[in-house]
């Protein structure tokens, strides 16, 4: 028995096989994915999807491409390394903050789709200025060591 089962959001835009590739990877960072545990077969996966059996191997593919899985024949894919999840407690903060925010934003009147946006929105600003930062910090270091 698999600790995932997937699903799909059609209207998203992503590809199919990412949006596999894209849970495992959310269920690694959160912790209900480990080490050793197995993915749901491939044909379970068509079978409750009703997709093409090629699109799953693609996203299994990828997994183990990325180092996350490793495919036993015969036996199944299963999970050969994890992403770094975020310890419990700070999951649990940052969760009840997060809900507070949505509560929030539902009061303001945005919906779903608009939430997601305006998320997507700060996520995106938020490593814009991270990456602006990095890139000042590394030209100031760069500069100063110039200097006698």
């Amino acid at each position: 028995m698999s600790s995932i089962e997937f699903s799909l959001d059609p209207a998203s835009g992503v590809p199919t096989y990412l949006q596999l590739v894209h849970q495992v990877e959310h269920a690694l960072r959160l912790g209900s994915l480990e080490l050793g545990d197995q993915l749901p077969r491939v044909k379970d996966v068509v079978a409750s999807l009703a997709i093409n059996p090629n699109t799953v191997a693609k996203a299994y593919r990828e997994l183990e491409t990325k180092g996350l899985t490793v495919g036993r024949p015969g036996q199944g894919t299963f999970i050969q390394s994890t992403l770094n999840p975020v310890a419990l407690p700070e999951l649990t903060v940052l969760r009840r903050s997060l809900l507070g925010w949505l509560a929030t934003a539902d009061t303001a009147g945005l919906d779903e789709d608009g939430i997601v946006a305006l998320f997507t929105s700060a996520l995106r600003d938020f490593r814009e200025r991270q990456a602006g930062s990095s890139a000042r910090a590394g030209a100031g270091s760069d500069a100063s060591e110039g200097v006698a």
